[in-house]
């Protein structure tokens, strides 16, 4: 069911430490903050899980053959 490679995981944690660290240093403020808190939420999420369900609408995986 997982459909994220190891690559894919470790890229959407950094993103998501890169938005928190901006929000909580005040460098993303308002809606817009708010947004990609969620946004980076939900793609620490995805990686623990090692399933987006994005990808499984549009049938994309970048998990390896194993």
């Amino acid at each position: 069911m997982a459909n994220m490679g190891l690559i894919d995981r470790i890229l959407r944690i950094l993103v998501a430490a890169g938005i928190g660290y901006a929000y909580f240093t005040h460098r993303l403020e308002g809606t817009l903050g708010i947004v990609l808190m969620v946004v980076a939420a939900a793609f620490v999420l995805t990686s623990f899980i090692g399933f987006c369900p994005l990808y499984r609408l549009l049938k994309v995986s970048t998990r390896g053959k194993a």
